[in-house]
This record gives C-alpha cells, sequence and structure tokens, in this order.
C-alpha cells in the first residue's frame, strides 16, 4: 500500500470539493448582492461558478503542487 499516493488522491478530491463548495457559495453572494433575477440570474451564476472553480482549483494546483490540469503527457512536471 503506497500510503503517499493515497494522501495525494485524498488531497486531490478533498481540493476538488473545496473548490465546488467556495466557488458555489462565492457565486451565489455576488449574484444575490447584485440583486440579478430570472433566466439571467442563472446565466450569470453558472458563468461565475465556472469562473470561481477553475481559479480555485489553479490557486489549490499552486499551493499543494497537486496536478489538476495535467494532460498527462511526459513533460508535465
Amino acid at each position: 500500500m503506497d500510503v503517499p499516493a493515497i494522501k495525494k488522491w485524498i488531497v486531490f478530491f478533498i481540493g476538488i470539493l473545496v473548490a465546488i463548495i467556495t466557488a458555489d457559495w462565492i457565486s451565489n453572494l455576488i449574484v444575490t448582492a447584485a440583486g440579478i433575477s430570472g433566466w439571467s440570474r442563472f446565466l450569470v451564476s453558472f458563468v461565475l461558478y465556472a469562473a470561481l472553480f477553475f481559479a480555485i482549483l489553479y490557486v489549490i494546483e499552486r499551493v499543494t503542487g497537486i496536478r489538476f490540469f495535467g494532460c498527462g503527457c511526459s513533460d508535465d512536471p
């Protein structure tokens, strides 16, 4: 059993979960504060969520060194 690999996967999934929850919370907060309603609320919330989700994953990737956006190429560190 490879403990460092298990820890890496745990951090990977926790990082994704944190990104999902944080991005959802921030996007809902911004849309509510802006007072947007109807179908435009859905569209703005979705775009904000997507942008925040990938930004948060990028920050987690830089801080922890866990690769979220690797292509599996041989030149990926």
